[in-house]
């Protein structure tokens, strides 16, 4: 393949690529992949936060037990 057959298949993938974009089905499709990424985000960051506190309560736990063994010795 030649330098200008690579150009003129780029100029044809680049002219494809533009029509499709700026079609509504594409926009469509496109906000709801963002959406959805956002969504799992969202639920990303709720399962940690919970991961967090229960992490938090077992420390917590732990240090209160740790004190009360001390004051029972």
């Amino acid at each position: 393949m030649t330098k200008l057959g690579a150009f003129a298949i780029g100029v044809a993938v680049g002219g494809v690529t533009l029509a499709l974009v700026k079609t509504a089905g594409f926009k469509k499709v496109c906000s709801k992949v963002i959406s959805a990424g956002m969504q799992l985000k969202d639920e990303a960051a709720s399962f940690v936060e919970t991961v967090k506190e229960d992490a938090e309560d077992i420390k917590a736990e732990a240090a209160y037990n740790k004190n009360a063994a001390k004051a029972n010795a």
